[in-house]
């Protein structure tokens, strides 16, 4: 099993030790461990990247930029209110269950469109394409497996989705009995829409 989620952003640079300024530049590297068989996060400093990557070779690089933990109680009250999707993707990427693929995708997705998750790059592998996505508040890298479903599945994954979600079940089958259904976002919305 292979470890698909990262450690958060860190405080300081891996290479020198030296934390981060508040809006500092510096690159965020991902490393493949053939020991362990998982991904590593390491983030490096502007001024030291060049023996970074002379020392060893990242599966994947970009740039970002620090930002301390904490913020204003809005951004608190604004995660709050998409929690679930992220900490379900969390889950679901940590059991790294093969039937959870496309659930894990859709989530990425979801999150990516609320402008939670970022892509940061993909990357062709033996295993198919790997969409790296990082958190743009905590800075937690997550690598998730496209696995290019069809539009014909589309529907029923964001289905599986909203009920592991909790907005299937009884509540679902309520609102359809009125012509009615949940998102994936948690709103009712006509069952045609």
């Amino acid at each position: 099993m292979q470890l698909w989620n990262l450690k958060s952003r860190a405080h300081e640079c891996a290479r020198t030790g030296r934390p981060f300024a508040e809006k500092e530049v510096f690159h965020t590297a991902i490393y493949f461990d053939k020991v362990t068989g998982e991904f590593q996060r390491r983030d490096v400093g502007l001024d030291v990247w060049e023996e970074e990557i002379a020392e060893r070779k990242p599966f994947s690089f970009w740039k970002t930029e620090y930002q301390p933990p904490g913020g204003d109680a809005r951004a608190k009250i604004e995660i709050a209110s998409r929690e679930s999707a992220e900490s379900l993707l969390r889950r679901l990427v940590e059991e790294d269950e093969p039937e959870s693929e496309n659930a894990r995708y859709i989530l990425a997705l979801m999150l990516e469109r609320k402008k939670i998750l970022v892509p940061k790059e993909v990357k062709h592998t033996e295993q198919g394409k790997m969409v790296l996505y990082e958190n743009r508040k905590s800075g937690e890298v997550y690598i998730i497996r496209d696995p290019e479903l069809r539009l014909d599945e589309m529907g029923q994954v964001q289905d599986e989705v909203a009920m592991l979600l909790g907005f299937g079940g009884p509540a679902a089958e309520a609102a359809a009995a009125v012509g009615m259904k949940i998102t994936t976002e948690g709103k009712v919305v006509p069952a045609s829409g």
